[in-house]
Formats: C-alpha cells, sequence, structure tokens
C-alpha cells in the first residue's frame, strides 16, 4: 500500500508578534521506494535503474554508450532476453506507470527492445561469475524461456548445465509460437548464443522419458529444472472437431513457422480471442485466406495484446464478437466445410473475473469454411512425463518453484514456465530465475529468499506538478512517441517482415527522460530550494544525495517532502 505524502501528526505554532509559523515534530527522511513499473513487472526488472541511466548519462559525465552498456546488464541481471522481451511482452510495467496519469505511460518496452538490440550489435556477452566453478551438475528439460533462463542463471554462477529438447531448435513458444513479423528468428537465435557462451550444452531432438529417461536424468545430475511448455492445443469439445482441417493454434503456428504450410483453402475461421488465435489469423491472412475470427465474448474481453487485435483487423480479418462454436459441418469425406455458431449475450462474472457468454436459443448460423483453427487454449504434452503432474494437467510447484508431489517437496526437482500455468514471457523467464536461486541456495545449503519489493510508490506519492511544469517549458517530451510500423498494405509483399520498427536511438533518450524516477531522488535539487531553516546540503557531485544537516534547527515545516516530485522524501 502507498505511503500518503502529507503526514498527519500533532502540530505546534509559534507564536512571533504578529506572525506565526505552523511547525509539526516530524522530521524529514529519505524513504527509498519500490516504482509500481517494477512491481507490475512479473521478473521485477529495475526498469527504474534503465532509464535514468540513460537519461542522466551526460549529468554523469559518462558517454551514451556507457550508459546503454550499464542499461543492458540491469536488464540481464534479471533475464537473457531484452531483445526477446522488448518485442514480445504486453509491457504490464507501462500499465502501472505513473506518469500515465497525467499525460502518458513512459515506452518502458521500446526502450527495453532498443537496449537489448544496441547489446547484440555490440557484441556485448551475459554477465556470469568467470572466477566461479561449481561441481554440480544441472539438467534443464525444455528449451523455452524459462528453460533457458534457468540454464542462464546457474551457467552464470559457474554451474555446469545441459539442457534437453525435444524439438529441432530451442526457443519454445518463442521459437515455434510467435510468427517472425513479431520476432525476426536473427534476435531470437543472437539472444540464445549468448546463452550457450556461458557453457550450457544442449542436446536437442531428445524426448525425455522416451529418449532418456527423467529418472537418468535425476541420477546423473544435482538439480532438474522442467520447463516442458503448454505445446498441445486443447480441443473444443464439438462434434466434427477431429476432421483432419481442424487444427490447434498451436499446430498451425508451429507448421508455418516451420515453413510447413498446412493447405488452408480460401478461408480459414480461427476460435478464440487470445494471442495464439491472433497470430494464426494474421499468418492465414498472409497465407492469403480470407480470416474470420469468432469469440463468444466482445473484444473488450480478448486476453490479447491490443496492438496485435489492432494489426489484425488493419490486415483485413474479420472479427464475430459474441459468437460460440456449437459443431462442424462436415462433407461426405470427413473434411469440415464450415461451422455452426450461436449468438451469445454476457451474463454474471465467472471465474476469470469476466462476463460468462450465454448463448441465445434459436440464433444459430453456419460460417464456411476450408479450414478451422481451434486457438481456444494450450496444455503440456504429458505423453512422456506423466509421472511429474499432479492432477489433470500442470505441474504443481511452491512459491520457489520447487516442484510438488503429493503437497510434498520432489527433492532437488524444480519446475516453470506453462508447465506450471500458462502466462506471458517474461514471467516464465521470472519462474526460471527465481528456480535457478532457489536451486543455488538449496546446493549451497543456504536458505532462498524470496525476493521483497518493499513499499510501492502510488500516484498519491508524485508531485505531478513539478513534471507537468517541465513538460510544458519543453524540457521533456510530453507525448510518448508512437512507434512506427510498416503499412498494412505492405505487410504482405514479405510475410516474415518485422512490422514494428522500434524507436530511433534520439526518441528512446526522449522516453528515458520522460520517467519520473518514482520512489528515488533523481537529484532535481526541489528540496533544497524550497528548505527555509538551511537544513539540506547541496551535494557537490551531481549522483550524490542532498543530505538533511543541522536538523536540532528544522521547524518541520514538511516543504522538502511536499515538493519532492518523486515521493522519495517523507516526513517521520
Amino acid at each position: 500500500m502507498a505511503i500518503k505524502r502529507k503526514a498527519k501528526k500533532k502540530l505546534k505554532v509559534k507564536q512571533s508578534g504578529a506572525s506565526s509559523r505552523v511547525t509539526s515534530d516530524l522530521r524529514p527522511q529519505h524513504n527509498p521506494r519500490t516504482p509500481p513499473c517494477r512491481s507490475a513487472c512479473p521478473n521485477h526488472k529495475d526498469v527504474r535503474g534503465v532509464l535514468t541511466t540513460i537519461a542522466q548519462a551526460q549529468k554523469r559525465e559518462i558517454s551514451q554508450e556507457e550508459a546503454y552498456t550499464r542499461a543492458f546488464y540491469l536488464f540481464a541481471e534479471k533475464g537473457p532476453f531484452p531483445s526477446v522481451c522488448g518485442r514480445v511482452c504486453p509491457h504490464p510495467c507501462e500499465s502501472s506507470c505513473n506518469r500515465g496519469e497525467f499525460d502518458d505511460a513512459v515506452s518502458i518496452n521500446q526502450v527495453e527492445r532498443f537496449v537489448g538490440d544496441w547489446a547484440l550489435e555490440h557484441g556485448l556477452d551475459l554477465p556470469s561469475a568467470k572466477d566461479a566453478s561449481a561441481k554440480e551438475s544441472i539438467a534443464v528439460i525444455g528449451g523455452g524461456p524459462a528453460g533457458l533462463s534457468c540454464a542462464y542463471q546457474m551457467a552464470r554462477r559457474g554451474y555446469p548445465v545441459t539442457l534437453f529438447e525435444a524439438f529441432p531448435k530451442v526457443g519454445g513458444m518463442l521459437r515455434y509460437g510467435i510468427p517472425r513479423y513479431r520476432l525476426p528468428r536473427e534476435i531470437l537465435d543472437a539472444e540464445i548464443q549468448r546463452i550457450t557462451r556461458l557453457g550450457v550444452e544442449i542436446k536437442t531432438d531428445t524426448i525425455v522419458g522416451k529418449d532418456i529417461s527423467l529418472s537418468r536424468i535425476r541420477e546423473e545430475h544435482d538439480a532438474v529444472f522442467i520447463g516442458i511448455g503448454a505445446h498441445k492445443g486443447r480441443n473444443l469439445g464439438i462434434q466434427g472437431e477431429h476432421a483432419s482441417n481442424v487444427l490447434s493454434g498451436a499446430e498451425y503456428l508451429h507448421r508455418t513457422n516451420e515453413g510447413d504450410v498446412p493447405g488452408q483453402g480460401d478461408k480459414v475461421l480461427v476460435i478464440g480471442g487470445g494471442d495464439t488465435a491472433i497470430d494464426a489469423a494474421r499468418m492465414a491472412r498472409r497465407h492469403g485466406a480470407e480470416v474470420t475470427i469468432v469469440y463468444r465474448r466482445t473484444r473488450n474481453e480478448m486476453p490479447a495484446i491490443e496492438p496485435e487485435i489492432d494489426g489484425a483487423l488493419e490486415e483485413g480479418v474479420t472479427l464475430h464478437e459474441l459468437a460460440a462454436p456449437v459443431e462442424m459441418i462436415l462433407d461426405e469425406n470427413g473434411q469440415a466445410t464450415g461451422m455452426k455458431v450461436i449468438k451469445c449475450e454476457l451474463g454474471e462474472p465467472d471465474a476469470s473475473g469476466r462476463r460468462r457468454p450465454v448463448p441465445i436459443e434459436g440464433t444459430e448460423w453456419i460460417i464456411d469454411a476450408t479450414m478451422v483453427i481451434a486457438a481456444i487454449s494450450q496444455e503440456p504434452e504429458f505423453d512422456t512425463l506423466g509421472e511429474v503432474r499432479e492432477g489433470r494437467d500442470w505441474i504443481k510447484v511452491d512459491e520457489h518453484g520447487q516442484m510438488l508431489l503429493g503437497g510434498t517437496p520432489v527433492q532437488g526437482t524444480y519446475a516453470g514456465g506453462d508447465a506450471t500455468n500458462l502466462s506471458l514471457v517474461t514471467t516464465a523467464v521470472a519462474q526460471g530465475r527465481f528456480a535457478a536461486e532457489t536451486m543455488h541456495a538449496h546446493l549451497r545449503g543456504i536458505e532462498p529468499v524470496l525476493e521483497d519489493l518493499g513499499e510501492i510508490v502510488g500516484k498519491d506519492d508524485i508531485h505531478f506538478g513539478y513534471y507537468k511544469e517541465q513538460a510544458e517549458k519543453g524540457e521533456v517530451r510530453a507525448k510518448r512517441h508512437p512507434v512506427p510500423e510498416i503499412p498494412p498494405a505492405e505487410r504482405f509483399a514479405d510475410i516474415d517482415a518485422e512490422i514494428s520498427l522500434g524507436l530511433s536511438e534520439e526518441q528512446v533518450r526522449d522516453e528515458a527522460a520522460r520517467c519520473l524516477s518514482c520512489g528515488e531522488c533523481f537529484f532535481c535539487g526541489t528540496c533544497y530550494f524550497f528548505c527555509q531553516d538551511g537544513v539540506i546540503h547541496k551535494p557537490l557531485e551531481f549522483g550524490q544525495l542532498y543530505e538533511f544537516t543541522k536538523m536540532e534547527v528544522c521547524q518541520g515545516c514538511k516543504k522538502c517532502a511536499e515538493e519532492c516530485p518523486c515521493g522519495f522524501i517523507l516526513m517521520k
């Protein structure tokens, strides 16, 4: 819970002739707190540190190149994929950005993409403890974002790591589920190669439970991480869905991303409203089909990334809202020629918090199709690893990522990513990191520690007037930069061409300067200017804190706390 900026306590009034001065028993203290961008990020990246490092380069008398280098290593502390996450993450950090209260949130995602790309262009390697070595052997099962994150975090600590991947290449859903126009493969490959340079051994085309048993892996390694992902599409549960031209969204994207484009015909029907559904629809458009999406709620409830929905509609995809599948229409050869759907209305909220779609009797109609893509959800494939799950599908883990069976931890075995619950790429990277940190603690005989973010800086803690004045004076940009994209009419000329073009270096620096530095001093000097008692000492160098001295003469007027733009000073 955010602390209110204007603390209220016992007041004193000192009379001096006809004038009076209201004072208090409160005294100012530095009170560093966590910005909401970091709290909202599933991986708790030091967003504020990255943005202020870039924005303050000149004042700190370091080059922009040095600032970008430092920014990269701040990102790399939490994960090895700044270029990837800068492209595919729906950036919940921006939704929580306090700057959005009065103009636009900082374009954090684009800054991360720029920093990641800059690091690749300049050949920066991931950090490692080069003088550290460990004899304990680590096995990672699954080469998606969770597995690669865990492998990276253990390898950088000096552990020998072997990663087992069932597919011909590592990357998981990053490679097999996200189209190239959103995530170029050269970017993905470059960030994976940095992990392998830390010494991670990768064994592809190796199915654990078939080519090698899980029990053998556990015998040969001191700790095991399971991050097999969720590559199996869930069934619709309607008649006719097993026709050969009805594919899951996961299967369709896997095949098209590998160049094995199924014969889809000219009318593709996609069922679902998540990212997989939108990606499948846009890929089908790129391969020449008319595409219709059927979703049982409204667009407002679609879980897909909003700009991706916009992109699909710009590219000519048709969206039928409030429509639910009833059954497939099959021809004499058992092929789906269409689907019967029924109109819905929204009822009471369900377990997800969204309003439940309720079918309206007598409103069925048929949508013709030459292929149907069911993209309602995905789940892990446990055909060869059934012993690691408890219940119907997901692997159960505790808050540290340690695997649970029967409610008790399986010693030395951890899990994360979509095998434990469907979520964001950034969440999978975080879970790989959390598991690695716990794994390392157990191997070293120390207690694992969960990250404590402490108090979060809310909008009530920020003095927005300071930043509005900055924008009005032109000292910083008010609105965020729009991200340039390839126009819709030009996107199908090269179906793999990346749509988002990213921000320029100058625009990235503009965005960094827009950061409010919530909860951390950015050395503006406002407290020094407003102090009437001479209590605050101005430092000689930029980057040093304004210190509270001569506290015996402080009258507790609270001006320093009330005028501090970023909520760094608190009266106690």
